[in-house]
Parts: C-alpha cells; structure tokens; sequence
C-alpha cells in the first residue's frame, strides 16, 4: 500500500503544476492591476511604477511564475496586496473552518445516501424505491445556491430555528455546531443524490451475484447478506464516485461560504480574485488544490483495502 501511495503521490506532481501554471496565468487576465489596487486611487504613476517594479510585475511572465514557485518552495505565499498580512496566516485562520464544513456535509450526507440506495435496492420496484429515485434526482439537479437561499429564508429567517450568519465557534462546541447545520445541510444536500444512485446500482449487480445467492443457500440472515457480502463490494464503485464528488463540494464550499458568510478558504479566493489580490488568491488555488488531491489520494487507499486486487497489482 505504501509502494501505491507514493505511486498517487509522484503523479500528483505534475497535476500540481499545471494548477499553479493555470492559476497563475488566469490572474494574469484580471483587468485590474495590482499595484494600482495597493497605491490607491490617488497614487501619481510614478508611485504605482515603483510599487510594480518592487512587486515584480514589470518582469516577463515567465520570470515572475519562476519566482513564484522558487517562493513556494521556500514556504514562502508572499503577502497579501490588500490588507499587508501573510497569505499562510490567512489561510491558516480559514482552513480550520473549511475543513469543519466539508466533515459536517460528509458525515451525514454520505451515510443517508448509501442507506437510501441500500434499501432502494432492496425494495427494488417499491414505491419507496421510486420515492428515493426521485429524492435523489431532485438533490442532483439543485444547485447548492438555491437550496442554500431556502435554508436561510425558512430555516434561519423565517422560522427563526438556526443561525445563517458566520461561524459560531469550533465544531465540537453547541454553537459552532448551530452555526455548521444550515451550511452543511446546504453543501450535503448535493452529495445526497449521486451517492444514493451508485449506491443502488451496485447494490442490484452484486445481489444477483453467485457469492451472495451461496450465502443465503447457507442460511444467513438477509442482514448478514445485505451488509456483509453485498455492500461491502458494492462499496467500491461508490468510494470512486465519493472521492470525485468530494472535489465538486470543494468547489461548492466557495459558494455556500459566500452564501452563509462562512469564513473559510472558498470566500477568502473569492473576496481575493475580485480585489484583484494575487498573492492571496494563488494561495487559495494551492490550499484547494492540495485539498483535491489529497481526497483523491485518500480516496485511492480506501479502494485499494476494499479490493484486495489492487494491492495485489
């Protein structure tokens, strides 16, 4: 498994590259120019040239994207444009709140859904297998702003029973708890109905296999069955479809942290590509990358001790 590890691990590299490469290149495109934005509106030219030469914005391309990285590779993100603090020490403030988003979404969407597929398949035909196939049908198809927007007006607004604004503290706290159910259940909702789907389908090909009809020929019980000898092999198409679902809600943590006022990594990139902040916001594009890559990873050792073939290959 380690062997497997550092395989994911070395071809994660070049991966990396290119987001930086991308990142970097997509900033450049921005229409507002960063040393404009840290003179201020009254700087005379001769104030912003000197803080575009001090900046390193008056170099080639190519020479400033090799600074950047021989930065990186120092541990140095630079300084952020806007406010003069360390992009490590932003991000360091909002990676602890990004994470605990992502857990509260993944510890109660990921359950529900393999639970409803299970019994979907199960009943296959039933009518609380239709009921699901359409709840999951319905979760797929709204988009996280949406569902967030009705959250807040019924939930938060209206019925007055959750906070919608902000962070209310760490997770194992009752407030920050409070203050995580609205944007998780938001972020969750998502990951409800793809989960709940594969789960069905792959619960269906493995019940009509020979091991598990063997198994109910030696009188095991129908629960032994289900979670035993079929969902532990149907788990692996679903683990696949979890670790690319994952990247899509890191995409999705940037809009319902925006949405919620969450203070975590999304809204730090999007508060720092809209004022034009570069440092900030390459070092966001890093974090959420990395992030990417490691579910990957991780989502390639859970496959590899649920089959037993791929730690044998």
């Amino acid at each position: 498994m380690a062997r497997h590890a550092a395989q994911r691990l070395l071809l994660a590299v070049p991966v990396l590259f290119g987001v930086l490469l991308l990142g970097f290149l997509l900033m450049q495109v921005v229409p507002t120019d960063p040393a404009t934005v840290r003179a201020g509106p009254t700087a005379t030219p001769e104030v912003i040239a000197a803080i575009r030469t001090d900046l390193g914005l008056d170099r080639p391309l190519w020479e400033q994207f090799g600074r950047y990285l021989w930065r990186l590779a120092q541990g140095d993100l630079g300084v952020s444009i806007i406010n003069n603090v360390a992009v490590t020490q932003e991000l360091g403030a909002t990676a602890g709140p990004t994470l605990e988003l992502m857990l509260a979404s993944l510890f109660w969407s990921i359950p529900l859904g393999i639970l409803l597929g299970t019994l979907a398949a199960y009943w296959r035909g039933s009518v609380f297998d239709r009921a699901v196939m359409a709840f999951a049908v319905a979760c797929a198809t709204v988009p996280v702003f949406f569902l967030a927007l009705l959250l807040i007006w019924f939930v938060g607004f209206k019925w007055q029973l959750l906070p919608f604004t902000g962070r209310g503290g760490p997770l194992w706290t009752l407030d920050g708890l409070k203050a995580v159910a609205l944007p998780a259940l938001a972020l969750g909702g998502t990951l409800i109905g793809p989960v709940a789907r594969m789960t069905r389908t792959a619960v269906l090909d493995v019940l009509g296999a020979d091991h598990v009809r063997t198994a109910r020929a030696k009188g095991l019980g129908e629960r032994a069955v289900v979670l035993h000898h079929a969902l532990r092999n149907a788990l692996i198409p679903v683990v696949t479809l979890i670790g690319l679902q994952i990247g899509f809600l890191l995409g999705g943590a940037v809009v319902t942290e925006t949405v919620f006022s969450w203070p975590g990594v999304g809204r730090l990139a999007v508060g720092a590509i809209l004022s034009s902040d570069f440092p900030m916001a390459q070092g966001t594009i890093l974090v959420l990358s990395l992030g990417f890559i490691l579910v990957n990873l991780s989502v390639d050792m859970i496959y590899v001790a649920l089959d037993p073939r791929v730690r044998a290959a």
